[in-house]
């Protein structure tokens, strides 16, 4: 008897070993449903409508051939279950299902302010989603990273020759950065208050610039990035564009502004940009300081993963596939400021997933 119970509990866990694999090599599947839910604009679709959608609402308003109609149910089941629409009414009859947004969707509304649409949309191009195709052959060469494998250059000069896949990088950051300044303006005005100037650094088409300079009239902002992202761009009386590279000046300013920036880069390339803030600030006279908005990696060494260090993980993996960066955690912060002859830092965990650190000369 001993023997069969025995025998019954090794194939139910390898049973659930089972699942656990094809769960981790479906899981693109998730994505792409996603990618395909916002591609056809379902979220906006049952928003306009006002109310709960039937399914059969839904499948009249979609621009989709009429041999398609059956497969939609099956598509929103499983973004449904993913807990991107829920449902009411739920019946025997399918077409009488009816649909609701989540606070999930309503981020993917194309007209909220705070969408997160055009990150979804750049995360999944093939652009960014080819070289992770790549990545154990790129653990063989000596390639800096799997998109130089996939595309025989860096992401940066990609960009730099690419306009369209410049403009999607671009409306991805400026799509995230509208959801940060908010909660920065909103529980961070003491960081800014007092300062005359601010350099938001790789501030791109310089989104958070442009809400810090009306949120802060007397402060003087400027975007500093690569010429051609910030090519083109119209400051105003408080906010103007400089081209450059952070690696060689960056202009003197009372605060210098790193959001997103040092997880693209190694260690080595972060004590430099570092270097350079602190010499920026030198210029300026001030004591002055530096204000990252990035993770700070919290890793539970008992072997506990929660749902939002997962998401803090495949952040550190892009980071490893697309740039030379990585994700820190407190000490790798804090090795980092003190080599690069900073005198102090403070983190304020309150920005979800990522952290404000304030550094000081």
């Amino acid at each position: 008897m001993e023997s069969q119970n025995g025998e019954h509990v090794a194939s139910s866990n390898l049973l659930k070993a089972q699942s656990h694999v094809w769960n981790h090599i479906f899981n693109f599947i998730n994505s792409m449903s996603l990618k395909c839910v916002v591609d056809l604009g379902i979220p906006d679709i049952i928003h306009n409508y006002g109310k709960p959608m039937s399914l059969s609402k839904l499948i009249s308003s979609l621009p989709i051939h009429p041999s398609k109609r059956p497969f939609i149910y099956r598509l929103m089941r499983i973004m449904t279950h993913s807990g991107f629409f829920s449902q009411q009414n739920v019946t025997a009859n399918e077409l009488e299902i009816e649909y609701m947004l989540t606070d999930a969707s309503i981020l993917l509304l194309k007209d909220n302010p705070m969408s997160v649409t055009p990150f979804v949309q750049a995360m999944l191009d093939p652009v960014l989603s080819n070289p992770w195709h790549q990545l154990s052959t790129w653990f063989k060469s000596d390639d800096p990273t799997p998109f130089k494998t996939a595309h025989g250059m860096l992401v940066w000069d990609y960009a730099a020759h690419e306009p369209n896949f410049n403009n999607l990088f671009n409306d991805a950051m400026a799509s995230d950065a509208r959801l940060v300044t908010s909660v920065v303006i909103e529980k961070c005005k003491g960081v800014f208050n007092g300062l005359e100037s601010l350099v938001d650094v790789g501030g791109g088409t310089g989104t958070m610039a442009k809400a810090l300079a009306k949120s802060f009239p007397k402060m003087e902002c400027i975007v500093f990035d690569l010429p051609h992202v910030v090519d083109g761009f119209q400051g105003s009386e408080n906010l103007k564009y400089v081209g450059g590279d952070m690696f060689k000046e960056i202009p003197p300013a009372d605060a210098i502004l790193l959001k997103w920036i040092l997880h693209d880069w190694n260690d080595e390339e972060c004590v430099k940009i570092l270097k350079k803030c602190k010499e920026s600030l030198k210029q300026k006279g001030k004591e002055g300081k530096v204000i990252i908005i990035d993770m700070v990696l919290e890793i539970d060494h008992k072997g506990d993963i929660t749902k939002s260090t997962e998401t803090q993980l495949f952040f550190d993996m892009m980071m490893m596939v697309l740039v030379t960066g990585k994700e820190r955690n407190e000490k790798e912060w804090s090795n980092l400021i003190y080599s690069a002859g900073f005198g102090g830092y403070k983190i304020t965990p309150i920005l979800g997933l990522r952290s404000m650190i304030e550094i000081y000369p």
